[in-house]
């Protein structure tokens, strides 16, 4: 195996971390580079060196990427994208960048699929995998004909830009007044093409579930299921606060079909939520990278960052598939979630502490790196901080540029 091929990160975030933990502990040389808000990945012993990334648009962070493998002989090495837009990113000058780097996101033609919600459940409807009623109004005339069962949501398409929807992930709208109201809100925010509108599946966090696989031109290598039993914020989460692997048969062909139609390769998650008034399981997202819970399936024998590594290197990985029964938690984000859903009834502390058995994989917490998980609530603060003043930042702005005429 050569250890001399490395890996460059894009983002500390808690992917980063996730990614350096893996590799490094298998004597991978792993670099990073992301914003100064975005660190925890450097608090690792495993990341040998923390790059900063620069700020321009798409053209100028490529160019930045092969000077720093130019000037640091980084050649072959392999890239990691930890967000849907890094992934984008690197699908869109996968060309470009693999002279100098081995780039672990799949092509644009693939990728796109993922990326774009629109895309995405156009592939649902084509593969016949159930996805919730979704509509695509262009102007508030559309909006008439949307016929769906209150509460819905508004949603964008993809998260290309920064605003106060992708930063939500979505809005809860309660009728056909608040719907225009809101959509009315997002058209001031991103193009109507952008917006989508969908019907609000009902159930908490115990509902959704995931398929995560490593694949390799559409065929599944590696995969679990799980269930993403708690979230935060509890209703549209930015990421999972507690999951467990369960044995979930329901979604794996509707995945895989999903996969092989568009010849998938690379890590990827497949999420959906379970319709209780149907029965039926229902595409909401494929994310085409690393999620934050993906330590689960180094602690069952799956370490999808470094099953990936290796894939890139041309070394065989066999099929492989998770038990049922291990569990991972976040506990910075997992103990507000779960105090919540005690406030809102849907959970006792009897329960809570009981989820909390082993096995039992710690998102930060790790002998053998401590300083991450003693950093995480202070980042965690600093980041919401940070994404605060940026957002005030960017409202004023926004009111200077359309002022509110009396």
């Amino acid at each position: 195996m050569n250890k001399t091929t490395g890996a460059l990160v894009l983002g500390g975030n808690l992917n980063g971390l996730s990614i350096a933990r893996s590799l490094g502990r298998h004597d991978v040389q792993v670099w990073v580079v992301s914003p100064p808000n975005i660190r925890l990945a450097s608090f690792s012993r495993y990341t040998r060196r923390t790059l900063p990334w620069p700020n321009g648009d798409d053209e100028s962070q490529v160019e930045y990427l092969l000077d720093v493998a130019a000037r640091n002989n980084l050649d072959q090495w392999v890239l990691f994208p930890t967000s849907d837009e890094s992934a984008a990113l690197l699908s869109r000058f996968h060309s470009k960048l693999s002279r100098r780097f081995r780039v672990s996101a799949p092509t644009w033609n693939v990728l796109r699929w993922a990326y774009d919600k629109r895309l995405t459940y156009q592939l649902a409807a084509d593969q016949h995998v159930d996805y919730p009623a979704t509509f695509y109004p262009r102007t508030d005339a559309d909006l008439e004909g949307v016929n769906c069962e209150f509460p819905a949501i508004l949603k964008p398409a993809t998260h290309s830009s920064i605003n106060r929807l992708t930063e939500d992930k979505a809005w809860r709208v309660t009728d056909h007044k608040e719907l225009l109201a809101k959509y009315r809100e997002a058209r001031a925010l991103m193009p109507a093409d952008l917006i989508l509108v969908q019907e609000m599946i009902p159930g908490s966090g115990g509902s959704q579930f995931s398929f995560a696989a490593l694949c390799g031109d559409g065929k599944t290598i590696a995969y679990l299921t799980a269930r993403r039993t708690r979230q935060y914020p509890i209703d549209f989460g930015y990421s999972s606060s507690f999951v467990e692997t369960m044995d979930v048969p329901e979604i794996v062909a509707p995945s895989q079909r999903l996969l092989a139609a568009i010849g998938y390769t690379g890590i990827v998650e497949v999420e959906y939520k379970f319709d209780l008034r149907d029965g039926r399981f229902k595409l909401l997202d494929i994310n085409p990278r690393l999620w934050t819970w993906s330590p689960l399936g180094g602690r069952v024998g799956m370490d999808f960052p470094y099953l990936l590594w290796k894939m890139m290197q041309g070394i065989p990985v066999g099929e492989q598939r998770a038990p049922a029964g291990v569990r991972w938690v976040r506990m910075s984000t997992d103990v507000p979630a779960a105090f919540e859903e005690i406030l809102r009834g849907r959970l006792n502390l009897r329960e809570y502490l009981q989820s909390l058995r082993g096995p039992l994989q710690f998102a930060l917490v790790a002998a053998d790196d401590p300083l991450p998980g003693l950093m995480d609530l202070p980042i965690f603060a600093f980041k919401h901080i940070y994404n605060t003043y940026a957002s005030l930042r960017r409202n004023a702005a926004a009111a200077r540029r359309c002022p509110v005429k009396n």
